[in-house]
């Protein structure tokens, strides 16, 4: 009976306390009291609305960022950074894959200078016989390649008249033009890096094989048995002219054997064709290009620098794109040159 009693006071407290609060709702309702604050409603824009594509149309030309932060709200970076807009960041990364030499690379994103170690040399194992002597210790020798990451710039001028291209249309002329070209720097590049390499590795150097016959049916074969195992997917990088040689070794031998041993072809006109080459001259690339890397300190994202003032007599508009970027050949055995043979002197 005492618990009854208990149990029911607090039933009665709860329904008083439910009460007041009833009246006091009822009381707001009718207008009474006082407003503390109001709710404002937040305008929450993603980085794909036309809205934010046209505030950062604005921020390219101007440099001025408000209007961009103001957008993204509680979405804005606390870096300081202003992040393109969607569509563009697809774009961007379309530019790299699209490119054939720069979508089959390694791809890393430390900050600062990279070094990356390789085995340079290393003692193969030995039979034990029972009861003898022990086994010598393996003797490793490893080299260091360092990456030391460099500006791969893009200006581009034009006339107020094209300024006036505003948002999408602005946006999208800027960035085919410098994604395109920086791109292909980086492709250029990392072809001078393994064209440029040693025949064989050092200290601070990954080599790379070089193979001296000129297109023939056994000249891509030759060159793949210098490739290690780490050479999973191999293609071949050459001059389009060059194609038409190694074509022409098919034609002569009666079309039995694929002078390109099934590899697939990947054309670069960076690379010169065999009868512009010189002799000693690389003019084609066997191998993995996961044997290259690319590393981007500061993100793969190009940044600008918007000039208005330069060019202001011309009514010229500069826009310079930046990537920042370091490469090089870090993995042995999965790359060979291919040099055209000097010529014989007689």
């Amino acid at each position: 009976q005492e618990e009854v009693k208990s149990l029911n006071a607090e039933l009665e407290a709860r329904k008083a306390a439910e009460a007041k609060k009833a009246e006091i709702r009822k009381a707001v309702a009718a207008g009474q009291g006082k407003v503390v604050a109001k709710a404002e409603e937040q305008k929450v824009e993603t980085r794909n609305s036309k809205e934010y594509i046209d505030a950062y149309a604005e921020y390219i030309r101007t440099g001025k960022a408000d209007e961009c932060r103001a957008l993204l709200t509680v979405n804005a970076p606390n870096n300081g950074s202003i992040p393109v807009p969607e569509f563009l960041q697809e774009y961007i990364e379309t530019a790299w894959e699209q490119n054939d030499i720069l979508r089959r690379v390694r791809k890393t994103f430390f900050r600062g200078n990279y070094k990356v170690p390789f085995e340079l040399s290393a003692t193969g194992a030995v039979v034990h016989p029972e009861g003898t002597t022990a086994v010598t210790e393996e003797t490793l020798t490893f080299g260091l390649v360092t990456m030391l990451p460099e500006s791969v710039k893009k200006l581009v001028s034009f006339s107020n008249e094209l300024e006036d291209l505003r948002g999408e249309e602005f946006l999208r002329y800027i960035y085919d033009e410098m994604a395109f070209r920086v791109a292909e720097k980086l492709a250029d590049l990392i072809l001078d890096d393994i064209t440029g390499s040693p025949a064989s590795s050092d200290s601070d150097e990954v080599g790379v094989p070089q193979v001296t016959m000129a297109p023939a049916i056994l000249t891509i074969p030759t060159a793949l048995a210098y490739l290690s195992e780490n050479a999973r997917d191999p293609v071949i990088i050459m001059n389009r002219l060059t194609e038409v040689e190694f074509l022409s070794a098919y034609a002569a031998g009666n079309f039995a054997v694929d002078p390109f041993a099934g590899l697939t072809r990947v054309y670069d006109n960076h690379l010169p064709a065999y009868s512009a080459a010189s002799g000693g001259a690389a003019y084609a690339i066997v191998g993995d290009l996961v044997g290259a890397q690319v590393n981007y300190p500061v993100g793969d994202n190009i940044a600008f620098t918007y000039d208005n003032i330069s060019r202001k007599k011309e009514d010229i508009v500069e826009i310079l794109g930046r990537q920042y970027a370091a490469h090089d050949v870090t993995r042995p055995g999965c790359l060979a040159n291919l040099l055209k043979p000097s010529a014989v002197t007689t």
